[in-house]
Parts: structure tokens; C-alpha cells; sequence
């Protein structure tokens, strides 16, 4: 079963547990309306939910109630199934889908095949001898053979008081074809009422032949949507090499377990998330940051699983395996926000779960009228347009009309490093006209780097010597600042000297000696104690580097200054490109840190951004947008730390950077995997370009149910004469829920 989520009922003191399940064996929206309403229902269920278009169910239960096999017996026990304990579910399902896939390919192309003729003779060779037994014989298989589905699925729902798309096809087809085949037995009981005795077996056999050809070109679409989870589970590989007591064994990624020592070789995908311990190379991370550069890996360095190792070979020892590791839980994240469900979709399943019993309404109330005012052929009339009605008011293309649009811009979402987590943030973010940043992190980098690094030296100091002290001090120094000193000195190819002596000083920052001569590197307070005086030219090289939102830190010996150090965390290089984007869309854009001041303006001077607020806390930066919301504004937050969780869980949209804090991607709706501010007019721009396809594809949906249920019931017929076939009917049904699949396919190559 898939990976899940635990809550507690504190109410109750109830454990409940959520997990997602595929379902097998839907074939329209009624049906995952009927499938949840028996998950609903089941002992112990809290609650579900089922999309059609994805083919699963996620179901909240009470643990010591109910288990996945009654969840299992109760969706058998209408007709469909749910696959649970088995170690690889979402195989299982792709599996059920080839089969399916294969089975309608098979009974449409024989459909096809066998109904050609059929039509040929109810349009051309009507009058030809034997004609009515002809066509009978060749439409009784496509009826009762290749579309018995159709009747087994409708009596399973009958018996459980239900109805769905099946039950529409098998009326309608049951009965023309048992109306057509008494009047070619018994045809005289038409003519002594001076009636032609009408067959109709053309239309029966065309509406199962262009039904499942309707469903065969849905279930390839649909497939195509999933696109974007089959690449994600692409990436992870079958097998691994572990050594075992200094021996190398081959392994199933499933039988890996955290502590295994897992061989690397050139061009392998890493199976799991780890720590290199021996060996080095560089690693394709794309998938996971988004940068095209490889990142060299050596030992106690990172490793995760999904990401393609280049040239070198090395071992890692496994840390996280299963479920647990990135790449899972982005393939988690994908599955479940294209199996959630739009606020609209919720109402779209409402009017699902009521749409064919009104339609077996309305196809009654045809039969009745046109009984009543139909005039000499009032029966023959009464039928075909009772069962044109059950035919042409299929609700396929209503129930796909938002899932698939959902499911493709989730995928779309995915390969663009932006994982949404449900629909209904999809559905959201385009009204978005105010967004908050997290400063660090989110506009700037997160991590401290060495701006400028200016010496003071006298004649006689040597640069090179006094860097590699400079490297060495903070080598050993356990402040913040240091690794951005540490992290220069690498890239100035500086090495190390060995101290006499090292010390810290608390608050300060640290001392050491080299040759007899002491040495320091600290803040101002550390310099004032040495009584160290500085020109004027320093003081105004300080105050610039302060007034840009630079850290300064100073390293000095017993007598001199010799340098100043600039450290800051430097804004991303897209972030004022990416503002300015979103301020040109008229959003307002804010910037929350809890940095001072000085910073926080220099910062959003450097930005773009003229609203900013600095100095505050999590709970303000909560309250913040909940005043913004009171304002009457749809507020997207964006963040990337735990101090950011609070704000994100109150704002109508969420986004974590994808280099943040566990809790952070957690709380939020959206994940920007490449952590780059680009990606934010992105997802805006998919929310909106998803949301007009979901409402192109209900119009559609509707406008044809609203002119086709009319026309086939006849209401043309007074003024024209005009009466909609059966036929025409079946092949407009089955286009409706084609095209509305295309309309959201075409998602997949917009332009975000």
C-alpha cells in the first residue's frame, strides 16, 4: 500500500491513518461517486475522497476499526476494486491499466468490424433479402458479447440501488435491440396497424462500437497525463549493488534497509538518499535542484536517490530508504495533488452522483409524452427517443472536465521544479494579488559569502602569508561567519599553516598565534578592546559595506588592522527579475524578515521592493497576512524555514523553497524544487492557464448535455420533423469525452 499519513482525533482519541489506494474497474464519474460514497460509509472511515480521472481513492480510517481488506470488501461489493497490500500499488494499477487498455482495444476493433456492415445495411440495403436477420446476427455480439461489460456493470450497480454511464448504455442498447429483434420476428403486428415495423440494430451496435472507442481514446489520453509519475519512478533504479562482509551482492531497491554500503559506478542512478563514505565523483542533481552543473560528492557528503552519477565511482552507506527518501516524497507530493480534488470538481461530483437517474427521468417522461402526442408511429417514436436520450446523455465528459485538467497541470507543474500538493492551491493561485517573501533564503541565498575582502597592509606584509593565517583561523572558529571565510579562502586556492595556539573569545571571536605574533579575526568590540585604531579611509569603507547590509568583520594583529572582510547573503540572482515580474502583474509584493532594519532595506533596495517590514517574528509574520486577508486580498506566502511555517499555514496559497526546512514544504501547497523566485509568476501563470482549461472543459461539457438531451428527446421534431438517431448520438457521446481529454492534454505544451 501507498505511503500515508497519521492524525489524532483528540476528541475521540481516535488514531486515524490516510492512505491512497488505486481503484480498479471505473468507468465514469458515476462511478468514482459511487465508490466513494462506499468508502464513506464503511465502518471506521472518517472520510475519502476517489478521482476518476487518476483511478485512486484516498481514505482516512480509524486504525483499530477498520483495515485496507474491509475498505477492499466494500468497494467489491458494488462492482469495482480496491488493490491494498501489495508492495508495489501504483505497478499494480499501471498493470490493471495495460490490461484494460488491451481488453477495450480488443472489443472496440471487433465492435467496429462487426457493426460496419450493420450500418451498411440499415442505410443502404434496407430492402435486401434476409436483411433484418443479417444485421441481428452481426449486432447480437457487439451487444451481448463485446459489450456485456456494459449489462454486468449496470446489474452490479442495480442491485445496490445505483446507476451510472453503464446503465444508460445497456437500457438503451437493450432495448433497441430487443424492440428491433421482435419486430423482425413478429413484423406483421406493425403492418396491421399500418406502422413500418423499424429495426435499429445499426444504432445499438454503433453506440457499444463508438462507446468503447470513446473509451479506448480516453484511457490512452489519461494515461498521457500520468506521464509526469511514470518519469519520477523512472528515475529510481531496480537493483543496487551492496557490499555484504566485504562481498558485493546484487539487490531489489526494495530489500535495501538504512546502514547498507551501496556501490556507485559510472553513469548508475543513485537508489536511495545517503552519505558517501568512500570514493568521489560528480553527481547530475538536476532533478532535485535544477542546476545543470554536476556537484562533486566525496566522503560525509550527501547523496540522494533519482540522481544520475557521472564519471567517478564511490560508496555511500544508505540513510534513508522506501518511502522516506526526496525523490519518494516527491512522487508522493505529485500523486496526491493530481488525485485531490478542486473546490469545483467537489461540486461537479454532486451533480454526477444525480445526473443519470434525472436522465433515466427524463428518458421516461420522453417515452410518456410522445405515447401521449406522438399521433400514428407514437410507439416507434417513443422508443427511439427514450433511447436516444439514455445515449447521448453520457456524464464522461462532465466527470473528466476538471480531474484531467488537474492531473496535467500537476504534471506540467512537476517538470517546471514546482511540486503542487492539491488542487485546490492550483485552482487558488491565480487570484493571488499579494504575495509575502521570506527574506533569507527566499530573496537572498541563505548562506553567508564573502563580498569583499579589502587589506590594510604596511610595507613589507605579504598578502599570501597572512591569508593562509586569516584560512587557518577560521578553519578552527565555530562561528557562522567563518565557513563563508573558509568557503573564500578554498576558492583563492589559500592552504592551511599550523597554529601555535588557538582561542575563542566569547562574543567576540577568536585569537591564535603563529611565529610569536598573535593574531585576530572578529567584530568591532574585539578590535576597540586591542585598542586597535583604524583610518578614516577604513571608516568609510565600513560604513559603505554596513549601508549595503554587509556583516563586516575585522582581522587584525597586537599593532594593525590588515584587513576588512564584507559577508553577506547575497540575493539570488533572479529575485529582482522575478519581483519585478510579479509587481508588473499587479500583485503587491511584501518582504517579512527578522533581520534589523539596515538590512532588511538595503535588501529590498536591491530587490525592488518598496514594502518591507523587518524586525519580526513568526507569530507577526501569521498575523500579517491574516490582516492582509482581512483587507480583502488572496495572499500567497513564501518561505523557507520553521520560523515561516506559522505564515504558511495561514495564507490562501503556501510555497516553500525546495532547499528549505522540512516543516516549511510540509505546511505549504506548493514546493519550488530549484528554490528560485522565477518559479512563483510559473505556477501563477499554470494556475490560470489550468483554471481556463477546467472551465473550457465544463462549458463543453454542459453546453452539450443542455442541446444534445433536447434534440435526442425530439423537440426539433414539431418544426423539422427532425429526430436525432441513436447512432449520431453514440459517436457525439463518445467525442465529448475525447475532446474534453485533448483540450487539458494541450496544458502539457503551454508556454508558463
Amino acid at each position: 500500500m501507498s505511503s500515508n499519513t497519521v492524525s489524532l482525533d483528540k476528541t475521540r482519541n481516535r488514531k486515524y491513518i490516510r492512505d491512497t489506494f488505486p481503484v480498479l474497474e471505473m468507468s465514469c464519474a458515476a462511478c468514482a461517486v459511487s465508490v466513494e460514497s462506499a468508502l464513506k460509509s464503511a465502518t471506521g472511515v472518517k472520510d475519502a475522497s476517489v478521482n476518476f480521472a487518476n483511478q485512486s481513492a484516498w481514505v482516512e480510517y480509524d486504525t483499530e476499526i477498520a483495515k485496507p481488506l474491509d475498505l477492499q470488501n466494500a468497494v467489491r461489493s458494488i462492482g469495482y476494486d480496491l488493490v491494498v497490500d501489495v508492495e508495489d500499488p501504483q505497478a499494480v494499477k499501471e498493470e490493471a491499466r495495460r490490461r484494460y487498455y488491451e481488453e477495450i482495444k480488443h472489443r472496440t476493433i471487433w465492435s467496429l468490424i462487426l457493426a460496419t456492415p450493420v450500418v451498411i445495411i440499415g442505410m443502404f440495403l434496407m430492402r435486401m433479402p434476409y436483411a433484418n436477420y443479417v444485421s441481428m446476427m452481426l449486432a447480437a455480439p457487439v451487444v451481448f458479447y463485446f459489450g456485456r461489460f456494459f449489462f454486468i456493470n449496470a446489474w452490479k450497480q442495480a442491485r445496490f440501488g445505483k446507476a451510472n454511464m453503464d446503465t444508460l448504455v445497456a437500457l438503451s442498447t437493450g432495448i433497441a435491440f430487443l424492440f428491433s429483434t421482435f419486430n423482425t420476428f413478429f413484423p406483421e403486428f406493425w403492418h396491421a396497424r399500418g406502422v413500418e415495423a423499424h429495426v435499429y440494430f445499426e444504432a445499438a451496435a454503433v453506440v457499444i462500437a463508438f462507446i468503447s472507442l470513446g473509451k479506448l481514446l480516453e484511457e490512452k489520453a489519461k494515461s498521457n497525463t500520468s506521464a509526469s509519475i511514470r518519469k519520477l519512478m523512472g528515475l529510481q533504479p531496480k537493483t543496487v549493488s551492496v557490499i555484504v562482509d566485504g562481498v558485493e551482492q546484487e539487490r531489489t531497491i526494495s530489500a535495501v534497509k538504512v546502514g547498507d554500503i551501496i556501490i556507485v559506478r559510472p553513469g548508475d542512478k543513485i537508489a536511495v538518499d545517503g552519505m558517501v563514505t568512500s570514493g568521489s565523483s560528480f553527481v547530475d542533481e538536476s532533478m532535485i535542484s535544477g542546476e545543470p552543473l554536476p556537484v562533486e560528492k566525496k566522503a560525509d557528503e550527501k547523496v540522494f536517490a533519482g540522481t544520475v552519477n557521472q564519471k567517478g565511482s564511490f560508496q555511500f552507506e544508505a540513510q534513508k530508504v522506501g518511502g522516506d527518501t526526496i525523490l519518494a516524497h516527491i512522487i508522493k507530493m505529485v500523486q496526491e495533488a493530481q488525485g485531490s480534488k478542486a473546490p469545483v470538481q467537489r461540486l461537479v461530483d454532486k451533480i454526477a452522483g444525480i445526473f443519470v437517474p434525472v436522465v433515466m427521468g427524463i428518458s421516461v417522461a420522453t417515452f410518456v409524452i410522445w405515447m401521449l402526442f406522438g399521433g400514428d408511429n407514437a410507439f416507434t417514436h417513443a422508443l427511439l427517443t427514450s433511447v436516444t436520450v439514455l445515449v447521448i446523455a453520457c456524464p464522461c465528459a462532465l466527470g473528466l472536465a476538471t480531474p484531467t485538467a488537474i492531473m496535467v497541470g500537476v504534471g506540467k507543474g512537476a517538470e517546471n521544479n514546482i511540486l503542487i500538493k492539491d488542487a485546490e492551491s492550483l485552482e487558488l493561485a491565480h487570484k493571488v494579488n499579494a504575495i509575502i517573501l521570506d527574506k533569507t533564503g527566499t530573496i537572498t541565498e541563505g548562506k553567508p559569502v564573502v563580498t569583499d575582502l579589502t587589506w590594510n597592509l604596511r610595507k613589507g606584509q605579504e598578502s599570501a602569508l597572512l591569508q593562509r593565517i586569516l584560512y587557518s583561523l577560521e578553519a578552527l572558529s565555530e562561528h557562522p561567519l567563518a565557513e563563508a571565510v573558509v568557503s573564500w579562502s578554498k576558492e583563492e586556492g589559500a592552504t592551511r599553516v599550523k597554529l601555535d595556539r588557538f582561542g575563542s573569545i566569547t562574543g567576540r571571536g577568536v585569537e591564535a598565534a603563529f611565529n610569536g605574533e598573535q593574531y585576530f579575526v572578529g567584530n568591532k568590540r574585539l578590535m576597540d578592546d586591542n585598542h586597535i585604531k583604524v583610518s578614516t579611509q577604513i571608516t568609510e569603507l565600513v560604513t559603505g559595506l554596513q549601508a549595503r547590509a554587509k556583516t563586516v568583520v575585522y582581522f587584525f594583529n597586537r599593532n594593525d588592522l590588515l584587513a576588512v572582510i564584507g559577508i553577506a547573503d547575497r540575493i539570488k540572482g533572479t529575485s529582482a527579475m522575478a519581483i519585478k515580474t510579479l509587481q508588473e502583474k499587479g500583485i503587491d509584493v511584501y518582504m517579512l524578515t527578522g533581520d534589523n532594519e539596515q538590512t532588511a532595506k538595503a535588501i529590498a533596495k536591491q530587490a525592488g521592493l518598496k514594502q518591507y517590514t523587518a524586525e519580526v517574528l513568526p507569530s507577526d509574520k501569521a498575523a500579517f497576512v491574516k490582516r492582509l486577508q482581512q483587507e480583502g486580498k488572496v495572499v500567497a506566502m513564501v518561505g523557507d524555514g520553521i520560523n515561516d511555517s506559522q505564515a504558511l499555514a495561514q495564507a490562501d496559497v503556501s510555497i516553500a523553497m525546495g532547499k528549505g526546512s522540512d516543516i516549511a514544504m510540509d505546511v505549504a501547497k506548493m514546493t519550488l524544487i530549484t528554490s528560485d523566485l522565477q518559479s512563483i509568476p510559473k505556477a501563477l501563470n499554470l494556475s490560470t492557464k489550468t483554471v481556463i482549461c477546467i472551465r473550457q472543459n465544463l462549458f463543453w461539457a454542459f453546453i452539450y448535455n443542455v442541446i444534445g438531451i433536447p434534440m435526442a428527446a425530439g423537440i426539433l421534431y414539431p418544426l423539422n420533423g427532425f429526430l436525432l438517431d441513436p447512432m449520431i448520438a453514440g459517436a457525439a457521446m463518445a467525442l465529448s469525452s475525447v475532446s474534453v481529454v485533448a483540450n487539458s492534454l494541450r496544458l502539457r505544451y503551454a508556454n508558463i
